[in-house]
């Protein structure tokens, strides 16, 4: 008793009180972590790390699953990564990793949180198309995560994910059309290698129908001079500021992989990862594209990561 008073381990409020042992938390073993845990809740709406993602974890969550089963320098595989809450975690903690997911639209969702959180970041993206030959391949292995990608090239803002009849359209691109208000463009892709001039004639249709601007019709072959032939055919976009702008066109993947865009009007660029504080308190293009639950058919509308914004920080 004398010795641990003298080594300040004892310790006496005042003199003639009961001494009480000092503890330190670092000596103490501590309770075990069991399998529920109910101190990490799942993300809410206001959630500031929220990407609108359906089947994103916390952070917090990741990151005490990766402490637990690794150290640093560690590798960190996570085969079905999603919007990459692991993939963050591991950044974020000193962990190597690999990400896989099927989704063209997961993978630029990912690339999207690593440039705004982690600017730094070292990292390459396998198996998307860089060439024709890649290009070619993916449509064999996965049509519709092919349409998805061609898309993307052109700069689509939002695809239409319902698999089977798609009404004619893959993707939308939207864009300010001065007096006029907004102008719709609808993207349809085709992956095949058979094309013919009623592909175009279906987009022009899909035009008139939706009221849209202009039409854009993306091939993986070339197409035939009846196909572009019928394109001319369609005239101008009947109310533009921005000039003569052809009302349906078609471009190749080629074209695109070779930066050879077609004639469109000035397009919103992607999301600053450093907003203005007008962005952050109000961002236009969340309110010109579709959202789940706005209007018909867009519960199937997904919005292309690059133009939204990344958490609500």
């Amino acid at each position: 008793m004398l010795a641990a008073l003298d080594s300040g381990i004892v310790v006496q409020s005042a003199p003639g009180r009961v001494p009480q042992l000092k503890r330190y938390l670092a000596e103490q073993r501590g309770r075990p972590l069991g399998d529920v845990w109910t101190d990490i809740p799942p993300l809410n709406s206001q959630a500031r790390e929220r990407l609108g993602y359906p089947t994103q974890k916390p952070v917090k969550l990741l990151d005490r699953v990766i402490r637990a089963a690794s150290n640093p320098g560690d590798v960190i595989l996570d085969p079905f990564c999603g919007c990459g809450t692991s993939i963050e975690a591991a950044e974020i903690l000193g962990r190597n990793w690999v990400g896989i997911d099927v989704t063209h639209y997961a993978i630029t969702l990912i690339e999207q949180r690593l440039r705004k959180s982690h600017p730094l970041a070292g990292y390459q993206v396998l198996g998307r198309p860089n060439d024709l030959a890649g290009a070619r391949d993916l449509a064999r292995r996965d049509k519709y995560q092919f349409q998805w990608w061609a898309a993307w090239m052109l700069g689509t803002q939002s695809y239409e994910t319902k698999k089977g009849a798609d009404r004619g359209i893959d993707g939308n691109i939207y864009f300010a059309n001065g007096p006029y208000g907004y102008g719709r463009i609808v993207v349809s892709v085709k992956g095949g290698e058979n094309l013919s001039p009623a592909m175009v004639r279906e987009l022009s249709g899909v035009v008139q129908r939706e009221d849209a601007a202009m039409g854009v019709l993306v091939t993986l072959a070339e197409p035939t001079r009846a196909m572009l032939a019928d394109a001319a055919g369609a005239g101008f976009v009947e109310k533009s500021a921005h000039g003569r702008l052809p009302r349906i066109q078609v471009v190749t993947v080629g074209d695109l992989l070779d930066g050879r865009m077609p004639k469109l009007p000035p397009l919103p660029q992607p999301t600053d990862t450093s907003p203005s504080k007008a962005a952050r308190d109000r961002d236009q293009l969340e309110l010109l594209l579709p959202m789940p639950g706005d209007g018909p058919n867009a519960d199937e509308i997904v919005v292309d990561p690059r133009f939204m914004r990344l958490g609500r920080g």
